[in-house]
C-alpha cells in the first residue's frame, strides 16, 4: 500500500488503465469527473491517493479529497476486476478509513451490489443518492420563455470567469461540491477537450449575471457508444428563483444540444432536490442510474 499526494506519470497511466478495465467490467465509470481531473492533472493541496499493489500491479486505487472541517473528506475507490474477490477492496477501504480518521464519505457509482456489500462490511450506511437522468432529444421541446428584462448570451473566456464563479457560489451555497468551485477548478475544465463556450449560456439582467446553463458533450467510444449531451450545471441567482429562468435556461441548452445533432442528453441531480427533479421530469427526463454516498 502506498499513499501519496501526487501521482507520477507511470502511476497515472496505471490508474487510468485500471479505471478503464473497471468501467468495461461494471458498465459504469468508477471515478467521477472531479477525481479523474485530479488523477490526470494532480490533486488539490491536501488530497491523497492510495495505491494498492499486488505482485507489482496496481490492483486498487482510492482518492481522498482534502477534508471538510465539519464533514471530513469525500473519496472514491476501485479494485481492478482481475484482482477482485481476494479481500483487497476491504483492505483498500480500511486504509482509506484510517487515513480519514473514520470520517470518510465514500461515493459508489452505479449503486452496484458489490459496493453495497463492501460498505456494509465496514459499517458504512447509505446517506445520499445522486440520480443520473436521461431523455431523447428527438422528442418535442417547448420554446424557452425568457423572463422580462433578461437576455441570453454565451460565456466569453477571459471576461466572465470571476462573475460566473461568484454566481455559482451563490446559486449553490448549500451544495457540498458545486458551490465550492475555485478559479483553478474552472480553469481545469476550460482546458478539457469537451469545453465549448458556445454551449455555455449566461442569463444577464442589466449588467449582472442572473443565471447560467453550462452544457457538455461526451464523445463517442470506439465500442460504438454514441456521443451524448449533458446538462452539466444549471444555476440561477437567489433573487431569480421562481421566475421560470431555470426552466428557460435548461430548454435553451437542450435546443443547442439537439441542433448539434445529438440524440440523447443526460444530467445529474440529488435525489433530495425535489424541485429540480420535478422540473426535469416535466421536461421528459427519467432516472437512468444512481450514485450513492456511504459514511459511518
Amino acid at each position: 500500500m502506498e499513499i501519496t499526494e501526487r501521482l507520477d506519470d507511470e502511476q497515472v497511466a496505471r490508474v487510468l488503465a485500471l479505471v478503464e478495465a473497471a468501467a468495461e467490467a461494471d458498465g459504469v465509470g468508477p471515478l467521477n469527473e472531479h477525481v479523474m481531473l485530479q488523477v490526470r492533472h494532480g490533486g488539490d493541496p491536501g488530497a491523497r491517493a492510495v495505491l494498492l499493489y499486488e505482485g507489482g500491479n496496481v490492483a486498487g486505487f482510492a482518492h481522498l479529497d482534502p477534508p471538510d472541517p465539519e464533514e471530513g473528506p469525500s473519496g472514491e475507490l476501485v479494485v481492478h476486476p482481475a484482482f477482485r474477490r481476494r479481500g483487497l477492496g476491504r483492505r483498500l477501504l480500511g486504509e482509506a478509513l484510517e487515513a480519514s480518521g473514520g470520517r470518510l464519505r465514500l461515493w459508489a457509482h452505479g449503486d452496484l451490489p458489490g459496493a453495497a456489500r463492501l460498505a456494509a462490511s465496514a459499517g458504512l450506511a447509505r446517506v445520499r443518492s445522486l440520480w443520473q437522468m436521461r431523455r431523447p432529444l428527438s422528442e418535442p421541446l417547448p420554446d424557452p420563455v425568457i423572463p422580462e428584462g433578461v437576455r441570453l448570451r454565451t460565456f466569453e473566456p477571459g471576461r466572465d470567469e470571476k462573475a460566473w464563479l461568484e454566481l455559482n457560489a451563490l446559486a449553490f451555497a448549500t451544495h457540498p461540491e458545486q458551490g465550492s468551485w475555485t478559479p483553478e477548478d474552472l480553469e481545469l475544465r476550460k482546458r478539457e477537450p469537451w469545453f465549448d463556450p458556445a454551449g455555455f449560456f449566461l442569463a444577464v439582467r442589466g449588467d449582472a449575471l442572473a443565471g447560467f446553463h453550462w452544457t457538455k458533450v461526451h464523445a463517442g467510444t470506439p465500442d460504438g457508444d454514441e456521443p451524448i449531451g449533458e446538462v452539466y450545471v444549471v444555476g440561477v441567482a437567489p433573487g431569480e428563483r421562481g421566475t421560470g429562468l431555470g426552466r428557460a435556461l435548461t430548454l435553451a441548452g437542450l435546443a443547442h444540444l439537439r441542433a448539434a445533432g445529438l440524440s440523447h442528453v443526460m444530467l445529474y441531480v440529488d435525489e433530495e432536490n425535489t424541485a429540480a427533479v420535478r422540473l426535469y421530469e416535466s421536461l421528459g427526463f427519467t432516472r437512468w442510474k444512481t450514485d450513492v454516498m456511504y459514511r459511518r
